[in-house]
């Protein structure tokens, strides 16, 4: 199945210059979103994973299935004053602006091999915050697996020497 197909071009947003890449008609093809689930899982059933994590939002779209499939445990990683518990937080830079990360602080089991997930590798901010964070939990970052990469931004590139994984790259 040809994934591309399901993304569709926003121009100019969220500011001027910029092609936002929205995965909405993914999410709205049942058949094209279990397709995609279907092939994360395939790249990570046989792979020592203990722990699948995510950025808020959209990457808890796919981390949350491929956690159940794999049978293991999802940790989300959220925005500042989101998470009840105490937590871990790392503050970093984006595209347009800043940004800020927090885990519980018993979200990770130490030592844990950390597969992180989200929608989009675009310049590397978050997964490389994430990554970060995950680390400072105590856990390993096994690799970052994405539904599309922008390759032509380089965000893999901010994040060696991590594993990366997408299904659809945009060269």
């Amino acid at each position: 199945m040809d994934l591309k197909r399901y993304i569709r071009d926003i121009p100019d947003f969220p500011k001027p210059g910029i092609v936002f890449k929205d995965i909405t008609p993914l999410l709205a093809e049942p058949q094209a979103f279990q397709f995609a689930i279907d092939q994360f899982y395939a790249a990570y059933r046989d792979r020592p994973v203990d722990t699948v994590a995510a950025a808020e939002a959209r990457g808890f779209l796919f981390a949350a299935p491929l956690a159940l499939l794999l049978h293991k445990p999802l940790v989300p990683l959220r925005k500042p004053g989101k998470l009840p518990h105490r937590t871990y937080s790392l503050k970093y830079e984006l595209e347009y602006g800043s940004a800020e990360l927090e885990v519980h602080i018993d979200g990770v089991a130490p030592g844990a091999r950390v597969l992180l997930v989200d929608d989009l590798l675009a310049t590397g901010g978050t997964m490389q915050a994430g990554c970060q964070l995950i680390e400072k939990a105590g856990g390993q970052v096994l690799g970052c697996a994405f539904l599309v990469e922008l390759a032509f931004l380089r965000g893999r590139d901010k994040l060696r020497p991590y594993e990366i994984f997408s299904l659809i790259r945009y060269d």
